[in-house]
């Protein structure tokens, strides 16, 4: 039977956010289907013409979900019992902005949508645009980090490295965002002012990767 070694690599990557990421959520509420549907559309055009005014095109403004339901409200009746009764219907939608890192950029986008009669909830993330090239790092720092392991231990234990037997490495998207995050509420963008600058901490990310090498 064949003697083995089994290592564990790391690697670890730190790197500064280069993709800012808006998304927002929009909320409408009237009693006729028809009549939310349009409130929708409206919410949406308006926000488009925010980012428009902050020099975007309106396609740069990503729907990411929709949906519409029904709403219903809690009253108490004649005798104090709880029950519940139709209220309408209640069209949530969720968008997202991306754009390059640029604090001006991201300062003149949440003026401008501070300034519509829409108010979404916010919330700012950041992150990096070539998400493969991190990735691949991480493996290649991961294999340099098992390689150096093993062959310490090798020569620890007086025999040395074979060939490679097997290599395992559990695939799933990585997150690679920077920790510093910020949201907003609706009720918060009635603000007139520029928005405050953010330098958000560097994206510090991990991977590791099990390599099987045969002893000799």
């Amino acid at each position: 039977m064949n003697r083995t070694i089994t290592i564990k690599g790391t690697g670890k990557v730190s790197v500064k956010p280069d993709l800012i990421i808006i998304t927002m959520q929009l909320e409408s509420h009237d009693y006729d289907y028809e009549k939310t549907m349009k409130l929708a559309v409206e919410s949406v055009n308006i926000l488009q013409n925010a980012i428009i005014k902050a020099g975007f095109n309106k396609e740069d403004l990503k729907t990411t979900d929709f949906n519409i339901r029904t709403h219903y409200e809690s009253y108490r009746d004649k005798d104090n019992n709880y029950k519940s009764r139709f209220d309408g219907y209640v069209c949530e939608q969720g968008l997202k902005l991306e754009f390059d890192f640029n604090t001006s950029v991201l300062s003149n986008v949440l003026t401008s949508i501070g300034k519509a009669t829409v108010e979404p909830n916010l919330n700012i993330q950041f992150s990096v645009k070539d998400k493969d090239a991190i990735n691949e790092e991480l493996l290649i720092r991961a294999t340099e980090n098992a390689r150096r392991k093993a062959e310490v231990l090798a020569r620890a234990s007086n025999v040395t490295l074979g060939d490679l037997i097997s290599i395992d490495y559990n695939w799933g998207d990585l997150y690679l965002y920077s920790r510093t995050s910020y949201m907003m509420e609706n009720n918060c963008l009635a603000f007139k002012t520029s928005a405050p600058d953010i330098e958000p901490d560097d994206i510090e990310v991990s991977d590791t990767v099990t390599f099987v090498w045969e002893i000799k």
